[in-house]
């Protein structure tokens, strides 16, 4: 039996000379803060079939130490971002809602590692999820093809994952500008990935 010819994925080189991604500006995405902020997130949410999803959490650098992630949800359509942080009760119970409904279907990367801490912040399951990482792999591409390398592939633009920003404390009180439109882009750009290859 033949050893199966995977296309080659791009190299950073090659990634960083494509097109700058065009994300979400800062005034396209929301903070989910209040309980009227959560209702109109659900509200703009229900209106699309799919959606970009992602988690960020503070990482852990001490061995043994509890993971009290996810910090940061992130939600997005084609036209904005929502960005929730679980600990307001009323947004949490809207929150969850959302993640597991069967009729808003969740599309991102790495999902199954997003589950349990879901589950364990939430206490709810993430349903109705695609893991976009089997559609690029359909492609010919060797499996858990990541965000970033999708990006290239499929968008033929390069999306900028800092790893500063990737290893950033996402439990702060006051999220940055940067750490905003990181979190809300990763989200977004799930969303034009699996929208580019359902077309």
């Amino acid at each position: 039996m033949q050893n199966r010819q995977y296309l080659e994925r791009p190299t950073k080189e090659a990634m960083r000379g494509l097109p700058e991604f065009d994300g979400l500006p800062l005034g396209k995405i929301l903070l989910v803060r209040t309980a009227a902020d959560a209702r109109f997130a659900h509200s703009e949410i229900c209106k699309s079939i799919h959606v970009g999803f992602d988690i960020e959490s503070k990482p852990s650098f001490v061995a043994g130490q509890p993971r009290t992630g996810p910090h940061v949800l992130q939600l997005s359509t084609q036209q904005q971002a929502f960005l929730f942080r679980p600990g307001n009760t009323i947004c949490d119970e809207i929150l969850a809602e959302i993640i597991q409904s069967k009729t808003i279907i969740k599309v991102g990367f790495g999902l199954s590692s997003d589950r349990a801490p879901i589950q364990r912040k939430l206490g709810v399951k993430l349903r109705s999820a695609i893991e976009l990482s089997v559609l690029v792999h359909r492609l010919g591409y060797r499996p858990r093809v990541g965000l970033q390398s999708a990006v290239s592939i499929v968008l033929n633009q390069y999306l900028q994952k800092s790893k500063k920003l990737t290893l950033s404390n996402w439990n702060a009180k006051l999220l940055s500008a940067r750490q905003i439109l990181y979190a809300a882009n990763d989200a977004y750009a799930s969303l034009q990935v699996y929208s580019k290859l359902t077309r």
